[in-house]
């Protein structure tokens, strides 16, 4: 099969298979509904998350982010989880195509929701409480803010393929996204180690000021994300092609 063929058959079963397509949906919907009922409510009143336009630009990625991880866990953790990868690996011997045409629809995918999200964000903050578009910093908090979507897709999609594993990636990568690195971020000493992981580098890429106790700039926050997602990336195609070894 060449890599059209598997890409083909990659968006078909996107498009054909509601718990997918409900996963970009959802987040699109969680990022910028959140972020506009809460700049509504609470913008004019509370400038705490003001003090960084980016706090109450991107306040609802804190939960929209959650549905880009099931997203990617989703892309392949569902085959494992029904046993057809074993029909995707015979229709597409080759892993390295499969697994590529999976990432191709995960970071089109990701980066399309990224743009209709940081856009829809950027508008329901002007909207409510008005925001300042010359702010030192905030062309850059919109490409961080776009990118990061892609990037965490992809994160997720490349573990879950290491795992081999639907509950298992479910379990273990929802709630870190969701709380864990929070959490860490706000332990004394775990701090300093927390804050080098990929979406705690990619939030605060996004951020238009400085942080005290962080320890890097802003575009290398994005870097490092980065270098998350290719070892993540690679760390899954290993896996696939092991699958093929092992036939397991």
């Amino acid at each position: 099969m060449s890599i059209g063929n598997a890409l083909r058959a990659e968006r078909i079963k996107f498009t054909t298979l509601p718990s997918q397509w409900a996963a970009p949906l959802t987040a699109v919907a969680l990022t910028v509904g959140v972020t506009a009922a809460v700049n509504a409510a609470y913008g004019a009143k509370d400038h705490t998350p003001g003090e960084d336009p980016a706090g109450g630009i991107y306040y609802g990625l804190l939960f929209g982010h959650v549905a880009l991880a099931c997203l990617g866990i989703l892309l392949v953790g569902q085959e494992f989880n029904t046993r057809m990868i074993s029909t995707s690996l015979t229709a597409v011997p080759r892993r390295g195509r499969l697994y590529g045409a999976k990432l191709a629809i995960g970071a089109g995918l990701g980066l399309l929701v990224g743009l209709l999200s940081t856009v829809g964000c950027f508008l329901a903050v002007e909207a409510t409480v008005g925001l300042d578009f010359s702010t030192p910093g905030l062309a850059r908090s919109f490409l961080a803010g776009v990118l990061y979507h892609p990037m965490m897709v992809l994160i997720c999609l490349g573990l879950t393929a290491m795992l081999g594993n639907f509950s298992a990636a479910l379990g273990l990568l929802t709630p870190m996204v969701f709380l864990g690195t929070t959490w860490l971020a706000a332990i004394p000493g775990v701090r300093e180690v927390g804050q080098f992981l990929p979406d705690r580098a990619g939030l605060y890429a996004m951020r238009t000021q400085t942080e005290a106790g962080i320890h890097y700039g802003h575009w290398t926050g994005l870097m490092i994300m980065a270098l998350w997602t290719t070892a993540a990336v690679l760390g899954g195609l290993r896996a696939m092609r092991r699958y093929q070894a092992s036939g397991e």
